[in-house]
């Protein structure tokens, strides 16, 4: 009875040690979606004010193999990741939405025109209602939809051009072919 008493404490010992072991082996980008492979939520956005595209709504990314970033002129990681996004629409490899995300109009377009925009369409999400459905747990945030409407992929954090290289441009490549 001495020797369990005295294994209980090594032995929760090892399973809280495991326990943290396999947590911190996770790559913190890879935050799981309940979306990946469901349909993209029911939406429709106004369009930013101030600025010349339309608003964003589900039925704007029918048929298509799309990016939709979410984004807010108060993220610092988005004027890093913002770079990427321009090459991106310039190379018109792939249909580009934006979702301004918890922002103020004239703060969206302040950051649209001084860094450039690279979103066909942008929808306002100022009370982020929309982002909820999306399942937006911070930003930036970049979703793939496929052609049939599900959510393919979801990175969280800044894209780079490792990451655009490595894992969203061959990801497009095979939803092309589907």
């Amino acid at each position: 009875m001495r020797r369990l008493l005295f294994l209980l404490p090594l032995l929760l010992f090892a399973g809280v040690a495991i326990y943290f072991a396999v947590g911190l082996g996770r790559n913190a980008t890879e935050i799981p979606s309940a979306l990946i492979d469901r349909p993209m939520p029911q939406f429709a956005l106004p369009r930013l004010e101030g600025i010349d595209r339309p608003g964003l709504a589900r039925a704007d990314l029918a048929g298509k193999v799309a990016f939709v970033n979410v984004f807010a002129s108060w993220c610092v990681p988005c004027r890093v990741e913002h770079p990427v996004l321009m090459r991106l629409a310039e190379e018109g490899r792939v249909a580009l939405f934006g979702i301004s995300y918890k922002d103020k109009h004239a703060d969206s377009r302040a950051f649209l025109t001084e860094l450039g925009n690279p979103y066909a369409r942008i929808g306002w999400d100022g009370d982020g209602r929309v982002g909820i459905e999306w399942g937006v747990y911070g930003v930036p945030e970049t979703y793939v939809v496929g052609r049939d409407g599900r959510v393919r992929y979801r990175h969280v954090g800044p894209l780079t051009p490792q990451v655009l290289e490595r894992t969203l441009l061959p990801l497009l490549a095979k939803l092309e072919k589907e």
